[in-house]
Parts: structure tokens; sequence; C-alpha cells
């Protein structure tokens, strides 16, 4: 199998109140960045072979810096984010797209993974691409702890209550066939329409694919706010202490 990992770090991180020019990537969790989390995760699972990610221009060199000094050998690609999330995207398929028309090779699958969900397994990493070769598309989730309502016609007030157990939250790494996801984004591009995740394009563009549920637990959290960081320290204590017991 041959998988390809983008890493989406291009986020301005403006729900962490931190200052100009500060990337919530490059915040600390246990001693080291979060994005080190991230790509040490995509370096450790077996299926990955290689790794691109887009970043904000002032963050090039740092990474570039970071494949050195951690050996992450696989991340081949280090790419200027766009406007959206996206673009940026889109700017690694073009630059996996050159790739191919050089080597001529094509990689099974592209996944798609939150620069900013550092507790992703790489055991977990290997199940999705797994289950993307079997289906065509896997995508992470996990059941909501809590009642979601709808907004009513005012939106001062709440409307229906959707039945949980047919909720899931979505989560990354989002994974897809190579040529269903490049086609999808080419699309997306040619019609100027955005989507809230990759899922959202492929599920546009290619209503047939059906796409594969892969349950994870609560570990693999976003860090979005400034709450987030307590608890991804948290997360990272549980997981160091169930690995060094295991």
């Amino acid at each position: 199998m041959n998988a390809h990992a983008i890493i989406a770090a291009s986020g301005i991180g403006k729900r962490m109140q931190l200052q100009s020019g500060i990337s919530k990537q490059l915040l600390e969790i246990g001693g080291f960045p979060v994005i080190y989390h991230t790509l040490k995760a995509f370096e450790c699972a077996s299926t990955i072979q290689s790794v691109s990610i887009a970043t904000r221009a002032e963050n090039i060199e740092t990474l570039l810096e970071m494949r050195l000094t951690y050996g992450f050998h696989k991340l081949q690609a280090v790419i200027e984010g766009g406007k959206e999330r996206q673009d940026s995207i889109r700017n690694c398929i073009k630059a996996i797209e050159k790739e191919m028309a050089a080597s001529g090779k094509e990689p099974d699958i592209i996944m798609v993974h939150d620069g900013a969900r550092p507790f992703i397994r790489p055991s977990e990493i290997d199940a999705i691409s797994a289950l993307t070769m079997q289906y065509g598309a896997c995508v992470p989730a996990t059941k909501p702890k809590d009642t979601i309502k709808f907004i009513g016609n005012d939106p001062g007030f709440f409307g229906e209550t959707p039945d949980r157990n047919r909720l899931m939250q979505v989560q990354t790494p989002q994974s897809f066939r190579s040529r269903t996801l490049i086609q999808a984004h080419e699309q997306a591009e040619l019609e100027a329409w955005y989507g809230t995740d990759d899922a959202s394009l492929v599920e546009r563009f290619f209503p047939e694919q059906l796409i594969r549920v892969y349950e994870t637990g609560y570990h693999n959290i976003k860090i979005t706010t400034p709450e987030d960081v307590a608890v991804a320290e948290a997360i990272f204590g549980r997981l160091m202490e169930n690995e060094n017991n295991g």
C-alpha cells in the first residue's frame, strides 16, 4: 500500500487568542510542539509512505529544521498554505500531481489530517488506511457526548432534537482513494465551491461513494481554544502512561 498524508497546518488560530504571528501548531504539549506529535504519528504509521504539510510562510523554515532534528524522513514537502483550509489542501494536491507526473506513480490513498490533532495513534492511521483500500473512503468519528439540537425558525429558540444515535462528531485523518480526492478538489476549484471538510467534497461530487466510519476514542481532539491546551496535556500524560505500562 502506498499512502500519502497531507497535514493542514496553516490556520491562524483566532480562537486560541494567541499573539499575532504565533502558530498554535508550535505550542508545546509534553515538551514538544503540537505539530511534532502529529508528524511523529504519521512517521510511525506503517501504511504511510510520504507526508506533505501546508503551513504559513513564516513557519516553513521551522518545519524544515524540525524534519532534520527529529528525523521525519517521510516528510517530503513543506508547502505554503492558501487563504482557506481547502486552498491549502489543494496546494498540496497540486504538488502531489507534479510528483506523479515526474515519477509516473500515484499513491493508492491520500489522507488529510489537521495539524492541530496531535494524538491520532499510528495504529489508527493504519486501520483507516486499510478500510480506505477496502471501501474507497474512510473518516474517523466519535459519538457525541452531549445532546444536539437544531435551532428553530426563530434563532433565539430551539427547534427539533435529532436522534443522537445517528450523529457522529467527525475528525481527521479523512482518507480516500487518491483519484477520488484529487478529482473532488479539482471540481470544487472549478466551481469555486467550499466544503466544511474533505468528506463534504467527496459527498458532493461523488455521491455514489460511501464513506466508511472508523470510530476513534475521545483522545483525538483538535486544539482550538485555550482550554484545549490543558486537556491536551492531560491526554498526553495518559497516553504516555498507557504506552509505558503496555
